[in-house]
C-alpha cells in the first residue's frame, strides 16, 4: 500500500497522535478525512493543510453520526478521485479512577461506560461502518491489497497502573481483537495493525502532575523522555507501507515497563 493518491480516515485526527498521522499522510501525497469533536482545532488543521484534508465533526459514540460522516467522506473521495486506503481510529480518552477508593466507593459505572464507549465501542463502530468501502476500493500491488486498519492501544494494555482499570480494559481489548480482525478481513485484502504507545506528549499526558511525570520518567529505559507524536506517525506510515505487518500489536515505548505505583 502506498499513501500517495489515497485517502485515509483518521478519528481523533485534529489533535496529538492523530494529527501527526494526518500531517504525515498529507506530506506523503495522500488525503485525510479528519474526524474529531473539536471544530476549532479541525478548522486550524484545515487552514494549515488545505484541500488535502476534509474535516468532519464526529462523535464516535453516536452510530448515526458515524454513518453520516461515512457518507460525506465517501462523497468527498468520489470528488477527489483518491480512493480509500485505510482507517486510523485514534480517538481516545482516559478517566482515572480506583476500583475501590479509600471511602469504599466503587468505581462509577458512568466513568467505565465513558471510556469503553469511546476507546472500544467507538473504534469498532467506526471501523465496521467504513469497511464496505475499504473492501471495495481498488486493489493495490501484486498481493491485491485493499487497505489497512491501524488501531491505537497503549502500554496500559500490558502493564496498566493503579487507577487505569477502565483504560487498560479498553486498550487491552483493542490489542486482543487485532489478530481476529486481521483474520476476518484477510479474504478482502485488508490488514490490521495495532500500535501500543507508552507516554507520548499529548493533551492527555499534559494533565499529569509533575510527580506522576517524574515517576514515569524513572520507569523509562531509553530514551528517557516522552515520545513525540511524529514518532508515532512514522510507525503508522510503516504500517501502511509494509504489507507484511498484519495481525500484530507493536509496542512503541522505548522499553518502558510501567511500575505498579509511582
Amino acid at each position: 500500500m502506498i499513501i500517495e493518491g489515497r485517502t485515509f480516515v483518521v478519528s481523533g485526527g485534529a489533535s496529538d497522535l492523530g494529527r501527526a498521522c494526518v500531517r504525515d499522510i498529507v506530506k506523503s501525497g495522500g488525503n485525510a478525512a479528519v474526524l474529531d469533536m473539536n471544530e476549532e482545532t479541525g478548522a486550524a488543521l484545515a487552514k494549515e493543510l488545505g484541500s488535502s484534508i476534509r474535516f468532519f465533526r464526529c462523535d464516535v459514540t453516536d452510530t448515526e453520526n458515524i454513518a453520516s460522516v461515512v457518507k460525506s467522506t465517501l462523497e468527498w473521495i468520489k470528488e477527489t478521485g483518491k480512493p480509500l486506503g485505510g482507517i486510523i481510529p485514534a480517538a481516545g480518552v482516559e478517566s482515572p479512577g480506583l476500583m475501590l477508593d479509600k471511602s469504599l466507593n466503587p468505581l462509577s459505572l458512568s466513568s467505565i461506560d465513558f471510556v469503553l464507549s469511546i476507546n472500544l465501542r467507538g473504534v469498532l463502530d467506526l471501523v465496521r461502518q467504513f469497511l464496505p468501502a475499504l473492501a471495495s476500493s481498488p486493489a493495490y500491488g501484486p498481493d491485491g491489497e485493499h487497505g489497512v486498519i491501524i488501531m491505537v492501544a497503549s502500554s496500559a494494555a500490558f502493564d496498566g497502573q493503579m487507577g487505569q482499570v477502565s483504560y487498560a480494559a479498553s486498550k487491552g481489548a483493542v490489542a486482543a481483537m487485532t489478530l481476529p480482525m486481521a483474520r476476518d478481513l484477510s479474504r478482502f485484502g485488508i490488514r490490521v495493525v495495532t500500535i501500543a504507545p507508552s507516554m507520548f506528549d499529548s493533551a492527555m499526558t499534559a494533565m499529569m502532575s509533575d510527580k506522576v511525570r517524574t515517576g514515569l520518567k524513572k520507569a523509562m529505559e531509553f530514551p528517557s523522555r516522552a515520545g513525540q507524536p511524529e514518532e508515532f506517525a512514522s510507525l503508522a506510515r510503516q504500517a501502511i507501507e509494509n504489507v507484511m505487518l498484519n495481525g500484530v500489536v507493536i509496542r512503541l515505548d522505548g522499553a518502558t515497563r510501567m511500575p505498579s505505583k509511582l
